[in-house]
């Protein structure tokens, strides 16, 4: 061994022993006792750091990051929110929010306005479905890859306050400076008859406004002719409590109890209709699906275990916690759980949470739960039943009555690169530009669909996906895809008409199989 190697190895072990030596000699102390039971560990910890620790101490970083690590040993719902996001948080279910009032997308780098917002600021100022958006204030965001939630924040803004926004309209360039205000925003995307009897509701969350909007809705739909109602709660997951219970005192006779929450701390609370709501005798199926979540789950539970409703789609996505918050001074809060949901008949809607809980709805697409009805986790060990009498189970989410697969056929190669690249909203985009003054005009569904019949879209559809990304369908397959292809396409294109969302949402119901199952019940 070289004596270079003998020296560092030497030196190695003496400095060891020196930091053994050291660590043995400092002042020593009894063990401080602590109570397993109680948070006498952590305090202390604490309190060490404060005084010893070596360097300076951002406490507001360690005491975050403490609760955060706590609060993830209990369960994934109860979560520590810093005061930007519970800001956010707080804004998306308030039912309103302070802005300029736009819908827009962002399909080829460059943000382009979908919707005005009615009686908002950017309608009052003239901005325009279409208006391709270049720069708020002096920062140029189109073209540059510039992140949407960033655009979203710059936009934003305290009402009062002003923004200015450049857009780019049939080759001019008009820069519109906007007063923020006060912007509402919806909980239904979109609501129409769908037939002679039949009204269609497609409900996105349960913010403050859901009751009054949903209320509003089916008013209209009532005086239009609605004896059957589909209300569609796929992916919608969740928000207040309050809305949920709302809701179902609509459809339920007086007495019948909606849901009951129970926690080590918290005695059973149960919720019972009064009987009053407008909507018990119309006839109802609800859609649900594995997005389906905590207030959409309470709604679709109490119908079915009060034999008040069909519910159709697939297993829903199983959150049935009570959380309370605690807010603080400097704006952030906790959310912690303190008692779980169950169904009338004593269903537990809470699936268990353990360490694969955030990935089990992965976990149904490997077992084949999308596509196959006998796959569905049920827990038949106990069994459950509604105020008729039949046997319903659970296990974590609400099971449908009626299940229907995952629809796998429209995923062909093509289909799935369009979306990849969002060719389809593009060439939406695009289209509008060359047609604006008569797609503009258009306000009755109908009308738009001869529209879009006559516009020939497929072949213009796959001219634009060979020139622009190079994607071209295989023959072989196109006359089974189109019709899911070019559905999307007409919805797409049929935003930009005046009926807006109720028209793509209307469009894609034609090869939605969930709802054709309802349809035909």
């Amino acid at each position: 061994m070289k004596r270079s190697t003998i020296l560092a190895a030497i030196g190695g072990i003496l400095v060891g022993a020196l930091a053994v030596s050291l660590f043995h000699k400092a002042p020593g102390r009894a063990a401080v006792p602590v109570n397993p039971a109680d948070w006498s560990k952590l305090n202390v910890i604490l309190q060490e750091v404060d005084k010893n620790y070596v360097d300076s101490i951002d406490h507001a970083k360690v005491s975050d990051a403490a609760v955060e690590a706590a609060l993830a040993k209990l369960d994934p719902h109860s979560i520590y929110l810093k005061p930007e996001t519970l800001k956010e948080s707080e804004e998306d279910l308030a039912g309103n929010f302070d802005g300029i009032g736009i819908q827009f997308n962002v399909p080829n780098d460059t943000a382009i306005v979908l919707e005005v917002i009615p009686g908002g600021p950017s309608e009052k100022i003239g901005l325009q479905p279409g208006d391709r958006i270049l720069k708020v204030d002096d920062k140029v965001i189109a073209g540059v890859k510039f992140p949407q939630d960033s655009m979203v924040r710059r936009m934003k803004g305290p009402a009062g306050t002003k923004v200015l926004i450049t857009v780019g309209r049939d080759g001019a360039v008009i820069p519109f400076e906007i007063t923020r205000g006060k912007i509402p925003t919806h909980s239904i995307d979109a609501y129409f008859m769908v037939d002679d009897t039949t009204g269609y509701v497609r409900l996105s969350k349960f913010s403050r406004t859901t009751y009054k909007e949903f209320s509003a809705a089916t008013m209209d739909l009532l005086h239009k002719g609605m004896e059957r109602i589909i209300v569609d709660l796929r992916d919608n997951s969740g928000g207040f409590f309050d809305q949920s219970l709302m809701l179902s005192d609509l459809f339920l006779p007086k007495g019948a109890c909606i849901v009951y929450m129970e926690g080590l701390h918290r005695e059973r609370e149960e919720y019972k209709a009064d009987g009053k709501g407008y909507l018990k005798d119309t006839r109802l199926v609800v859609l649900i699906d594995d997005g389906s979540a905590s207030s959409s789950e309470i709604f679709a539970g109490a119908m079915q275990d009060n034999d008040r409703g069909i519910l159709v789609g697939r297993r829903s996505f199983g959150k049935g916690l009570v959380q309370e918050p605690l807010y603080f001074s400097d704006g952030s809060a906790v959310r912690l759980t303190v008692a779980r949901f169950y169904t009338p008949s004593g269903r537990c809607i809470q699936k268990p949470y353990d360490s694969g809980y955030n990935y089990e709805v992965y976990e149904r697409y490997a077992t084949g739960e999308m596509t196959d009805a006998d796959s569905m986790k049920v827990d038949k060990s106990v069994e459950y039943h509604t105020v008729g009498g039949r046997v319903v189970y659970g296990g974590g989410g609400i099971i449908p009555d009626v299940f229907v697969p995952m629809d796998t056929t429209k995923a062909s190669r093509f289909y799935v690169n369009c979306n990849k690249k969002a060719t389809a909203m593009r060439f939406a985009s695009w289209y509008f530009d060359n047609h604006k003054k008569e797609l503009s005009a258009i306000d009755d569904y109908q009308r738009l669909l001869g529209y879009l019949d006559r516009a020939g879209l497929e072949s213009a559809f796959l001219e634009f996906a060979k020139s622009r990304d190079g994607l071209v369908p295989d023959p072989k397959l196109w006359a089974g895809e189109k019709v899911y292809m070019m559905t999307q396409v007409k919805g797409l294109v049929g935003r930009y008409s005046k009926l807006g969302d109720k028209a793509y949402y209307h469009i894609f119901l034609q090869t939605d199989e969930t709802f054709k199952k309802a349809m035909s019940l």
